[in-house]
């Protein structure tokens, strides 16, 4: 099979496209023939080996010091099972499906093969693999840190960095709690934003929210400190909270993703795509994403 392995860490040309053996399903495993993936700010990180000094050797630990250890990078799929082992109930041949393996990688690949247990659901015939591709990565950490925040109806919430992949997840499922919803990115993602249920929108490069009178309940950040370390203790209201996307080690659970196929089944969600590039293209869709600059998710194609 086709799939792209990362030799070593650093710039996006280190991915390159072999032909490597297809994997076998263990016996609680399911074989996904993939159709799509996701390059995500996360895949960036493994890739480019982009984290703080300080976190160097925790993260040489987890996943190798040289290069990764799971050399197929990509945590997010869409595809159709094409085989399972003699123990799995819960898929069979030809089932579609979509997922999330955050630690297993092996996305970027024609084949993978993962736990039946893990964050795989099927997905409806009404939506694309593109965009059950689009959902896992962005809608499970936005779920997972507005959770956190304890986010309720009726509050004021302000999404900065509202037109990315956690960004655009995060105003739609504020909406879906019935929040007030204030987005915050730049002028060329203002109408995107307002289309996705934003009841204001804010463009960064006119106008700084925290030199405003207005206070919220909840401030997420959905780029992280290291893009932008918000001042906006003056912003919140008396017991208002700020969390950001890199508060933590995020925790998923089969719930969040279940609800997240609930809700684009029913179209009270969308996915948001950018751009899509065919898995041989993918040093060139590191590149886009590493500009920092995506609306919402960048797809590759592999089958």
């Amino acid at each position: 099979m086709k799939a792209v392995i990362c030799t070593k860490y650093g710039p996006p040309e280190v991915l390159q496209l072999k032909d490597i053996e297809k994997p076998i399903p263990r016996e609680n495993e399911v074989c996904v023939k993939i159709y799509t993936t996701s390059v995500t700010a996360s895949d960036c990180i493994i890739r480019g080996f982009k984290v703080p000094f300080k976190f160097w050797i925790p993260m040489g630990l987890a996943i190798g010091f040289k290069k990764p250890r799971k050399s197929i990078l990509g945590i997010v799929f869409a595809g159709e099972v094409e085989s399972v082992g003699d123990d799995v109930k819960s898929f069979k041949k030809g089932d579609e499906v979509y997922g999330f393996d955050r630690f297993g990688f092996g996305a970027y690949a024609e084949y993978k093969c993962i736990a039946d247990k893990s964050l795989l659901v099927k997905k409806t015939k009404d939506i694309s693999y593109e965009e059950s591709a689009a959902l896992p990565f962005g809608w499970l950490l936005a779920l997972h840190f507005l959770k956190k925040g304890n986010i309720q109806s009726g509050q004021k919430v302000l999404i900065y960095g509202a037109s990315g992949a956690v960004g655009t997840a995060a105003v739609q499922i504020s909406n879906y709690y019935g929040a007030e919803v204030t987005g915050v990115c730049s002028t060329t993602n203002l109408e995107l934003v307002k289309s996705l249920g934003a009841n204001e929108v804010i463009d960064y490069t006119k106008e700084d929210f925290t030199h405003s009178a207005k206070r919220y309940d909840l401030i997420f950040n959905a780029v992280g400190k290291k893009k932008a370390k918000l001042n906006c203790k003056d912003s919140l209201t008396k017991n208002g909270k700020h969390i950001t996307v890199d508060d933590g080690s995020p925790t998923f659970h089969m719930d969040d993703l279940l609800l997240l196929n609930k809700l684009i089944e029913t179209k009270q969600i969308k996915a948001v795509i950018d751009r899509t590039y065919p898995l041989e293209q993918i040093v060139q869709a590191h590149r886009y994403v590493d500009k920092g600059h995506k609306k919402g998710n960048v797809i590759i194609t592999v089958n």
